[in-house]
């Protein structure tokens, strides 16, 4: 078996300018996101990392058009999508390799009324379940079904409606999904123990400015008036704040002087 390996010769200082990727928590909830209107949304700053990969190929999949531009900005338009795709061998494979893919049902959910997921794979770091994701659908509506000899999830929310909903856990993908899924139901829904990381402050701010109706961002209560229709946007991934803080801790262990560059730095509370 083929092992990575990392060789550190330590005891150099250290000097030059670094400048962090587009955040991966935050850029997978975006592009989910693409799927809740039929119009473009223009992303920029998407880190080049193997999970983006994986997503985008999952969109393209289910027929969204992915138009890559300069480095590292992409324009998402889902006008045409086929939901057959979800049954396919190909998007099983894929969907179980990438966590992020838990990310679609929200979208679909909100915008067709039904989805279809194997269970996700992504990074074993712990007990990782998905009960908060589905017990918020629930709760607005959805129906579900776990097929426990093939490990799928079937999910109908052909009447989603507002609700109040009280978080069993501080879930950031898991208010993720909710909220997207919320942005597109009938009526209000008040979200309690919502998660408040930047992540999900730009998502919200995406689907403000897509035309959802979110107040409450940056707390753990949010509240969501339904609406029928988003539009297309443009969008700018924060700087990954995991990469900031290594960098900061490279330089304080090697005593570098390290300058990092566009940090956004007001958003990195």
């Amino acid at each position: 078996m083929k092992l990575d390996t990392f060789e550190v010769s330590g005891g150099n200082r250290l000097q030059g300018e670094i400048t962090p990727q587009g955040a991966k928590n935050e850029v997978l909830q975006i592009l989910c996101a693409t799927l809740l209107t039929s119009e473009p949304v223009k992303i920029t700053n998407v880190p080049d990392i193997v999970d983006v990969r994986r997503l985008l190929s999952l969109l393209r999949g289910l027929g969204v058009k992915v138009t890559a531009h300069a480095k590292n900005t992409f324009t998402l338009q889902a006008d045409d999508i086929d939901l057959d795709y979800l049954k396919t061998a190909e998007y099983q494979s894929d969907a179980k390799q990438i966590r992020g893919s838990v990310m679609l049902m929200g979208p679909l959910l909100a915008r067709y009324g039904r989805a279809y997921l194997p269970k996700p794979g992504g990074d074993k770091i712990g007990r990782r379940r998905l009960d908060t994701h589905f017990l918020g659908f629930q709760k607005l509506g959805a129906e579900f079904k776990f097929e426990a000899g093939t490990n799928d999830f079937y999910i109908d929310a052909s009447n989603l409606r507002g609700t109040y909903i009280l978080m069993d856990e501080i879930s950031v993908t898991g208010t993720a999904n909710v909220v997207m899924a919320a942005s597109m139901a009938q009526g209000t829904t008040q979200i309690y123990n919502a998660a408040c990381e930047p992540y999900l402050q730009q998502l919200c701010k995406l689907l403000h400015r897509m035309g959802a109706k979110i107040s409450g961002v940056g707390s753990n209560k949010l509240n969501i008036e339904g609406v029928s229709l988003l539009n297309g946007v443009k969008h700018r991934v924060l700087p990954d704040m995991i990469e900031i803080g290594s960098f900061i801790g490279l330089a304080a262990m090697t005593q570098s002087e390290i300058r990092i560059k566009d940090c956004a730095i007001p958003e990195l509370g």
